[in-house]
């Protein structure tokens, strides 16, 4: 994997407490397990949105082929 130099500003006591929490490793992989961080969870809402836009145009109660998704919630906690 390629890599490329960063400089930025950063808040001093942010950057004080992620090092401390990081432990002794280098600020290069602090920076890259932050970045990898952000992208999964930037990844998460992204998939959260597209499931909140699918069930805003077909929402649980719409009938399928086999019925549909809030009557079968029903059935499960019933059934639970």
């Amino acid at each position: 994997m390629s890599k490329v130099r960063v400089s930025t500003t950063v808040n001093a006591e942010l950057l004080a407490a992620a090092r401390q929490a990081h432990g002794p490793a280098t600020d290069s992989s602090l920076l890259e397990e932050a970045l990898a961080a952000y992208l999964a969870a930037h990844r998460s809402r992204e998939i959260d949105r597209k499931y909140e836009a699918a069930f805003a145009a077909h929402p649980l109660d719409e009938p399928d082929a086999w019925g549909d998704l809030a009557s079968w919630h029903r059935a499960m906690d019933a059934a639970t």
